[in-house]
Order: C-alpha cells, then sequence, then structure tokens
C-alpha cells in the first residue's frame, strides 16, 4: 500500500511541473496547439480542433526525456 501512495505522489508531482511548463510555454508565446499540421476546422457555429503535429512533438520530446532518465537511472 505504501508504494501506491508514493507512486501517485510522483505521478502528482510530474502533473504539476508539466502543467507549469506548459503554462510558461503559453506565457512566452510557444506555439504549441498552433503549430502546421494542427487541424482546425470550423462549420457554422461548431468547431473541431486536433491538436496532431503539437500530440507528435510532445511524444517525441518525452520519449527522448524518458530514454535519458531510465538511462542514469540504471547506471
Amino acid at each position: 500500500m505504501e508504494n501506491i501512495g508514493r507512486t501517485l505522489m510522483l505521478g502528482g508531482i510530474i502533473l504539476i511541473l508539466i502543467g507549469g511548463l506548459v503554462f510558461l510555454a503559453a506565457r512566452v508565446g510557444f506555439p504549441l496547439g498552433r503549430l502546421p499540421g494542427d487541424i482546425r476546422i470550423e462549420r457554422g457555429n461548431g468547431t473541431f480542433y486536433f491538436p496532431l503535429a503539437s500530440s507528435i512533438l510532445i511524444s517525441v520530446l518525452l520519449t527522448i526525456l524518458l530514454n535519458l532518465i531510465l538511462r542514469f537511472w540504471k547506471k
């Protein structure tokens, strides 16, 4: 039970850090969510938005970051 608590706390801290980075990126003007390749369709009074390029960029960056963390953790 103690391990579950630690895992949840670590996950919460990681989510807070990621949220803070996204917030700071928006303040600085980083175009996350408005990259070429993000899909936005507006018709009538409805809007469909799918950040395809932003999702791919975040996925690549997180993959690199997690690989580096795990590589240093195993040493």
